[in-house]
Order: C-alpha cells, then sequence, then structure tokens
C-alpha cells in the first residue's frame, strides 16, 4: 500500500491552513478534513457517487453546511435553557439558538476548529484538539482525540477519547448526511433501528422529558420499512441503552439501489434528522439523513436521562462505525 494522501483543501477566514487526508482500505475511500474533523466523502466500489453529502468548497463548512460530516462537540445537540450546574456551580452557555437554547455547543464548538494531525497511515489518521477551561462555556482544560480506521472490504471506525482536569460535559457525534442512492432526497431508502423508545420534542426541537415506547408510533423501526419525506418527519432520539455498551450494530439504512450502510456504536441513542433546515448549495431539502450517534440531548436538565458527566477520573469515550455493501 502507498503512502498516506495529506493534501491543501483551504484556508479559513481566519487564515488557518486546513488538510484533506485521504484513507483507503478493500473497497472503501474516505476523505477527512482537519476543519471540524469532517467526514468529506464516502466512495465504495461498485457506487458511483458519494455516499455521504459533502462540499469541495471550505466556505460551505464555514457558512451553511457547517454541521454536514463533522464531529460536534463537546456537546452535541440541544440544551433547553442554555445554562447547567456542575459541581454547585451554574454555567451559563451561548444562546445561539432563538435566543434561548444552547445548539451543538456555540461558535466555539469543536465543529468549526482546525484539529491538529497526531498520525496518518495509508488506512488510518488521528486528529486531536485542545479545549481550553472555559472555552464552550464549560469548565475544565479537554483534550479530544478522533481516530478513523478503515478496514477492508469496507469498513470505517471512528473512536472518540476526551480527558478533562475538571467535572465537565461531553456528548460528541458525528453528523454525517447519508443518501445512500445519490437521488434529490432520501425518499425510498429503508431504515432499521435498534431501538424500543425514542425522545418526542418540543418545537423548539428539544426532548419534552418523556421515554416513549415506540410500539404503535410511527417512530418503529425495530423492522425495517421504507421512508419518504415527512413519512415520518425526524429530529428525534432514539433510545438505544441507558448506559455505554460494547459496540453493537444498531441501525441500517438501505437505499433503493441495493446500497447499504450499517451503524455500530457504544454509545446510548442515535439521533435522526431529515435536513429539512440544512441543504447543499444548489440542492433540495431533505437530500439525505443526518445519523447521529451521541448520548441523549439534553441529559443536564432530564435527571431520567443518561448523565454526560465527564471527570479526570472517568473520561470520555465512544467509538461508531458504518460498513458498508454495494
Amino acid at each position: 500500500m502507498g503512502a498516506a494522501i495529506v493534501i491543501h483543501f483551504g484556508t479559513t477566514q481566519n487564515g488557518e491552513d486546513v488538510q484533506k487526508i485521504t484513507l483507503a482500505a478493500g473497497d472503501l475511500t474516505v476523505q477527512l478534513l482537519t476543519w471540524g474533523a469532517v467526514v468529506q466523502d464516502v466512495q465504495l466500489a461498485g457506487a458511483d457517487r458519494s455516499l455521504t453529502l459533502g462540499s469541495d468548497q471550505l466556505s460551505d463548512y464555514e457558512g451553511d453546511m457547517r454541521h454536514h460530516g463533522a464531529l460536534i462537540g463537546p456537546v452535541a445537540n440541544r440544551i433547553s435553557n442554555a445554562r447547567v450546574r456542575l459541581d454547585g456551580m451554574m454555567y451559563e452557555l451561548e444562546r445561539n439558538q432563538d435566543g434561548r437554547i444552547h445548539l451543538h455547543s456555540g461558535a466555539q464548538a469543536t465543529h468549526l476548529q482546525v484539529w491538529d494531525v497526531v498520525e496518518v497511515t495509508p488506512s488510518a489518521a488521528t486528529l486531536a484538539i485542545t479545549l481550553p477551561d472555559g472555552m464552550c462555556g464549560l469548565p475544565g482544560t479537554r483534550k479530544i482525540t478522533a481516530r478513523f480506521e478503515i478496514t477492508a472490504p469496507a469498513t470505517l471506525t471512528m473512536t472518540v477519547h476526551g480527558t478533562t482536569d475538571a467535572t465537565t460535559l461531553m456528548n460528541f457525534a458525528n453528523h454525517s448526511y447519508w443518501n445512500l442512492d445519490g437521488s434529490e432526497t432520501y425518499d425510498g431508502h429503508r431504515l432499521w433501528i435498534a431501538a424500543d423508545r425514542y425522545l418526542p420534542c418540543m418545537q423548539d426541537d428539544y426532548p419534552t422529558g418523556e421515554i416513549v415506547d415506540v410500539t404503535g408510533t410511527d417512530m418503529d423501526f425495530r423492522a425495517e420499512r421504507e421512508i419518504t419525506v415527512n413519512r415520518p418527519p425526524f429530529d428525534n432520539n432514539f433510545c438505544l441503552s441507558d448506559t455505554d455498551q460494547p459496540l453493537r450494530d444498531v441501525l441500517t439504512l438501505t437505499g433503493g439501489s441495493g446500497v447499504q450502510m450499517t451503524m455500530g456504536t457504544t454509545a446510548t441513542g442515535i439521533q435522526v434528522y431529515d435536513a429539512r433546515d440544512a441543504q447543499r448549495p444548489g440542492k433540495t431539502r431533505y437530500e439525505g439523513l443526518a445519523i447521529e450517534a451521541q448520548a441523549w440531548p439534553d441529559a443536564p436538565n432530564n435527571a431520567a436521562f443518561p448523565s454526560i458527566k465527564v471527570t479526570p477520573d472517568a473520561p470520555y469515550s465512544q467509538t461508531t462505525q458504518w460498513r458498508f455493501q454495494a
């Protein structure tokens, strides 16, 4: 196998260089960006298109596509009242949704930063970032690493580790959008999710606090079924478990073309979002599904949800895996 491929991708508005890293093994080729640890492109032998929704323009990732493919943290999803209490202290967070809600860790989040390259081989790359105490409104000097590795025939594994020197919160999520057919919308894809509970949401898209049995609802995907735009609408967390688990398969997405993606994760939840307000330049809404392995959102405000607290003695860890077949 040849040398790893690392090339210049672009320069940020602040003058920072961003690299593109190409990894390959077996039938799978994946391109990563050091901007936001973005999964920019996924190519599978036998499919003549990228399976994920990306862009060749860094300006798109700094703008309306800031969530596409990125590793969002330190806390993905929403904190409904934009404040959290830790060790008796209240921390006020950026209110970047409707002036009231904290979404995806705000303007200093990991998906809006250039990550350092720690190591690159032809089939694996490790990126790292340090969040100083107080960044994103939270305490602790936090050191995060994300390793992406491809193994034959067509598996991508992401392992995220986070340490801190003070009690803090962590809930990372890869926010890739998927369309396995290269079609205008995700109509005709089929979905299976190994979840018997889900979190209904308020109009502002944060959980109501209820944990609802999927039986008899349009969120029951324990038997694979076809999905179409708005049937059902998606921006919900599916509850996989109450604690982190060993890596296990939790979701399959199958295109009408027959291309299939199986996701495994150690995380307690998986968010599915239908891209109703997230479109690429020149493309339609609902082009693909964001599928985000994560802890349950708004956990600090819901005592019944699994905790996302991280301490110096109990670091953060998540492994998520994508397996593809044509």
